[in-house]
């Protein structure tokens, strides 16, 4: 049976130059979970979903969305099962600059479509247009959700675990979680 999740909330904050207290950096990607005959997939409303993303620097930091291009989750009785998202990394958008005011060169920087295009900056959506974020594992304790999952950036898969809070109304399903995690570049 699918339904359809109301929505799903990611804050990314990237740095740099630190972690997250208490993430992964280093690591190898984790075997993905899967789902029984059982769970029931709840897909994706791409269009009331976002990601949110903060990207820090020496000297200051700035913020934007990415759109999620698919994804589900499945589940049985309650509890998170599997999942897997695609985000559409040409969908990069700054949201602290108005055009005009370095908006548009940041973006095509964080694409890697900018002067240098042929070079591999930052995202390089030409060469990966897509990211993906699969689960691995979901641990619960003192009635809080851990997931953890595997982000894949730029071909690269690295293990990442973050706070979330899932809830259901109806035949919806609200994910919301913040992840804070590394790029090295």
């Amino acid at each position: 049976m699918k339904k359809s999740i109301l929505s799903l909330f990611v804050l990314a904050t990237i740095s740099m130059n630190v972690a997250c207290k208490g993430e992964k950096e280093n690591g190898e990607a984790g075997e993905v979970a899967t789902a029984s005959a059982e769970s029931t997939t709840y897909v994706v409303d791409t269009k009331a979903s976002v990601i949110e993303w903060i990207g820090s620097k020496p000297a200051g930091k700035h913020n934007g969305t990415i759109n999620l291009k698919s994804g589900e989750v499945a589940v049985k009785n309650d509890s998170i099962q599997s999942g897997k998202f695609v985000i559409d990394m040409n969908s990069i958008v700054v949201t602290d600059l108005k055009a005009g005011d370095g908006k548009e060169d940041l973006e095509a920087h964080l694409k890697g479509t900018g002067d240098k295009e042929g070079e591999d900056h930052f995202f390089n959506v030409g060469k990966f247009p897509e990211g993906m974020f699969e689960i691995t594992s979901i641990t619960s304790a003192d009635g809080k959700a851990t997931v953890n999952g595997n982000l894949t950036l730029k071909g690269t898969s690295k293990p990442v675990s973050f706070p979330a809070t899932v809830a259901y109304e109806g035949n919806n399903m609200t994910l919301e979680c913040k992840l804070c995690f590394k790029i090295d570049f």
